[in-house]
């Protein structure tokens, strides 16, 4: 039987969850505690319409802009994501491979399976990366030191993460728990996906932390992995280490986790060049706000001082239009290229990212703009007036 072929995120989404074991599609996709923040991300984003405008001239439209000084074909760059290589073979030089095709950031997480020099060694064009706060200052400092020797001059530091936020999925998936019946259960999971076996765990070694390799043991075992994360990750973090980080890289520095008018303003005070708007997708602290209701307040206190971008929940085209409509400069997908990449490899996330930039085209045309600095407050329809 011949199955539909895959048009949006969901319909990669669900392909990807027949292709992965099952902790590891509930790694990518779960959030905290009852996920209603994961739900809001999205949910929030439907509620902001759109003004439809008629009868403009929309022959030539130009969906180009600049991030982080780079010229990009859209506003839009592939976020880091946490043991993103184990969704395909090498799957974060997969994914560099398709961003760079279409003019894209990629942003490499520190703890991807690909490592900083294998992604030189694809990349013909600088790439981001992300950093987490290890314990260790002198690790920190030997990464940075090697991802500015690699051509990367964009460091997106992620500050929402002082601690693992309680991810039920993870647990009910043996993750990190003690005994021969969660080992056992992953196990289990494992040996039902036989395709991702042969295509990804066996042709596609070494399974570790490219970056960290020289600090922590392979990935392949999750709960070494997230013992490591538990053990590694500084919680004793303040402003003071970001003014530290500041002084010691020399490109530009993004903040990612904003999500209070408070830290941005404090952000631009210690010279972050940007900030994304985030709550970790949903996975740290359940209740908090999503980012589609954060963002106006946002912008407004950033006054365009510095870059916004924007993650959590976007799901298509056109809310990349609704992000840039409430003042963002640009956005960040995660999960969604990662569902791409598992359910169809680099074809399914060129396909994605085709598609997002075509619906983006689209809803450009029937709002009456042709270019990104046309979108703002104005193209948004605020709804029957009060009665």
């Amino acid at each position: 039987m011949i199955r539909q072929l895959p048009a949006t995120i969901e319909d990669f989404r669900r392909l990807a969850r027949r292709r992965l074991p099952r902790f590891l599609y509930d790694y990518y996709a779960g959030g905290a505690g009852r996920e209603r923040t994961l739900a809001a991300n999205a949910h929030d984003w439907d509620s902001v319409k759109l003004r439809q405008r008629v009868l403009v001239d929309v022959e030539q439209i130009d969906t180009g802009t600049t991030l982080a000084g780079e010229d990009c074909a859209m506003p839009l760059v592939l976020a880091p994501i946490g043991l993103g290589g184990m969704a395909a073979r090498r799957g974060e030089v997969q994914a560099l491979r398709v961003a760079e095709a279409n003019r894209v950031p990629f942003t490499l997480s520190t703890v991807g399976i690909c490592g900083i020099d294998e992604l030189t060694g694809a990349a013909s064009r600088p790439f981001w990366f992300q950093l987490y706060m290890i314990r260790d200052r002198g690790i920190v400092e030997a990464v940075i030191d090697r991802a500015w020797a690699a051509g990367c001059r964009t460091l997106v530091f992620t500050v929402d993460l002082p601690m693992p936020g309680p991810r039920h999925r993870d647990t009910r998936n043996g993750m990190a728990v003690p005994g021969l019946r969660p080992k056992l259960l992953k196990i289990g999971q494992v040996l039902a996906r036989p395709g991702w076996i042969w295509n990804v765990a066996l042709r596609g070694r070494p399974m570790s932390l490219g970056s960290m390799s020289p600090y922590v043991h392979a990935a392949s075992d999750p709960d070494s992995f997230r013992k490591w994360i538990d053990t590694q990750f500084d919680r004793s973090v303040i402003w003071a280490d970001i003014e530290w980080l500041r002084q010691k890289w020399k490109g530009r520095l993004i903040l990612k986790g904003i999500l209070d008018a408070a830290d941005a303003e404090r952000a631009m005070a210690i010279g972050a060049d940007g900030i994304v708007v985030s709550n970790h997708g949903g996975r740290q602290l359940d209740g908090v706000a999503s980012t589609a209701t954060k963002l106006p307040e946002i912008v407004r206190v950033v006054d365009d001082r510095i870059e916004v971008l924007v993650d959590g929940g976007i799901c298509g085209g056109i809310d990349v239009y609704r992000a840039l409509a409430l003042g963002a400069d640009g956005v960040l997908i995660g999960r969604a290229w990662v569902w791409a990449l598992a359910a169809a490899g680099q074809p399914g996330l060129q396909q994605l990212l085709a598609g997002i930039q075509e619906e983006l085209r689209l809803a450009m045309a029937l709002t009456g703009v042709t270019r990104l600095e046309e979108i703002g407050p104005h193209c948004l329809d605020p709804g029957p007036p009060e009665t």
